[in-house]
């Protein structure tokens, strides 16, 4: 939505988790890439995730956003507000599997059955959960509490109030290592990390804006790969250690072309499909993505 006419750039808000893999984008706000290629782009951080991230889109409180691939799918089909535009990060998101360290679950076999903490339905954390319940051969029909962000979780899981937690496994990093969360296995998705997703609307109004602010991101995020002094700065600006972010790092491939992920989007939603997230009914590739080649 163009906010103002007056003004002579168009804006665009874009929102995203509070975490590393966001990093290009508060370089293209601060480093004023995006202003120097026309665009008055604002960046938005979202600690409630893709749920909450999705509800924003659709109440068109934000243009676009960086989602989980799962959850992205998941909300375009049942609200078909949005198109997906661009995979963000190519590797696979790791999950880590968290209870609180007093707990008495021990092992990855003691959490079936127990309850989860999700940020919020259609979230990640609850699409994974039912994602690794499948996997593991469990029933997918999980006992879940609410808790908002990854806050909330730090209390449930103290509290008692759920028992197991599933939230990016570099986030959580510092929570396990000072003794708060122990982690007893990880999930890795079927698919890349996340996507970016545009509120349909703002899309036909404003493709070439949408197609510029990409062609930004691509840029930002290839440069961040080849930068030798990356790992330190995201240790300080994260909060995590340095041998966490080398690791990290090295597992992390940001996507820097525009082409359509036709077998990985065919993946995610024959699972949502089978695990009954969305409709069991035929959605072709051309109803999620929208194709600027």
């Amino acid at each position: 939505m163009l906010r103002d006419e007056a003004v002579s750039k168009p804006s665009v808000v874009v929102a995203g988790v509070p975490e590393h893999f966001n990093l290009p984008w508060h370089h293209g706000v601060e480093r004023n890439a995006f202003a120097d290629a026309g665009i008055d782009l604002s960046y938005r951080d979202y600690p409630g995730g893709t749920g909450a991230m999705t509800q924003a889109l659709a109440a068109q409180e934000v243009d676009m956003a960086v989602l989980l691939t799962e959850g992205a799918i998941a909300d375009l089909v049942k609200r078909r507000q949005t198109k997906l535009v661009k995979v963000y990060v190519q590797s696979p998101l790791i999950w880590g599997i968290h209870v609180a360290a007093n707990s008495k679950i021990q092992s990855i076999d003691d959490i079936q059955n127990k309850k989860y903490a999700i940020s919020r339905f259609g979230s990640g954390s609850h699409l994974m959960a039912i994602v690794d319940a499948a996997e593991r051969n469990w029933a997918t029909d999980l006992d879940f509490q609410v808790i908002k962000n990854l806050a909330g979780a730090r209390k449930a899981l103290a509290a008692g109030d759920a028992d197991v937690f599933m939230w990016e496994q570099f986030t959580t990093q510092p929570l396990v290592d000072n003794g708060e969360f122990r982690r007893v296995g990880v999930r890795k998705t079927l698919w890349p990390a996340f996507v970016i997703a545009v509120n349909e609307s703002f899309l036909k109004q404003h493709a070439d804006v949408v197609r510029t602010a990409l062609d930004v991101i691509n840029q930002l995020a290839s440069d961040l790969m080849q930068d030798d002094d990356a790992v330190p700065v995201i240790a300080e600006r994260y909060s995590l250690q340095v041998d966490q972010v080398k690791q990290w790092f090295a597992l992390t491939e940001w996507n820097t072309e525009h082409q359509c992920p036709e077998d990985a989007i065919k993946t995610a939603v024959s699972y949502l499909r089978r695990l009954e997230i969305i409709p069991d009914a035929d959605v072709a590739v051309d109803e999620i993505w929208h194709s600027f080649e």
